[in-house]
């Protein structure tokens, strides 16, 4: 009797394992995140927050969640190969960004490398239109989703993870923009 509900429950547990990798294939090789705010601030005011990595911690959503992470910056003072690493708790984990191209006051574009608590490489744009008296910002990130990736968002979707804080980061933007 205990060897056949052993037997079923294998069985279901198989099941399930077969489930998941199925619809972790079926996920798309490459994931993006993108959210947009409007704010009323000009462009070039907005652009220095974004250029500037040492002008983050006024408004970056990570900031918050880890105020003694350590930060190393480097290359440039600002635009094309500033730099930014960071290591700190859990929420923030470990990772390293480059501004690969700058071009004021439109556009913003990084090169971005988390090393934990997982290893991907991703691109960043931010891209800053004209909006009447103000700017109209795009906030995107895309990269491959490996497989261990696919499997995660089974689970997870990573717009959902991510989204919430692109959106606080250009609430906080918003704000000390706009002062």
């Amino acid at each position: 009797m205990l060897g056949n509900v052993l037997m079923v429950v294998g069985g279901l547990l198989a099941a399930v394992v077969v489930v998941v990798l199925i619809l972790a294939a079926m996920k798309p090789a490459v994931f993006r995140v993108v959210r947009s705010a409007s704010i009323h601030a000009p462009r070039e005011k907005v652009f220095e927050y974004i250029n500037d990595f040492h002008k983050w911690p006024a408004w970056s959503p990570w900031e918050k969640y880890d105020p003694d992470m350590n930060r190393t910056y480097g290359g440039s003072d600002c635009g094309v190969g500033a730099t930014y690493a960071w290591d700190g708790n859990k929420k923030v984990g470990q990772g390293r960004m480059e501004i690969a191209e700058s071009t004021a006051p439109s556009k913003v574009s990084l090169n971005l490398e988390f090393l934990k608590p997982f290893k991907a490489q991703n691109t960043t744009d931010f891209i800053l239109e004209p909006e009447g008296d103000g700017t109209k910002l795009t906030w995107d990130m895309q990269g491959p989703n490996q497989f261990m990736g696919k499997v995660m968002q089974v689970f997870m979707d990573m717009d959902g993870m991510v989204g919430k804080d692109f959106e606080r980061g250009l609430s906080n933007l918003k704000e000390v923009a706009e002062k």
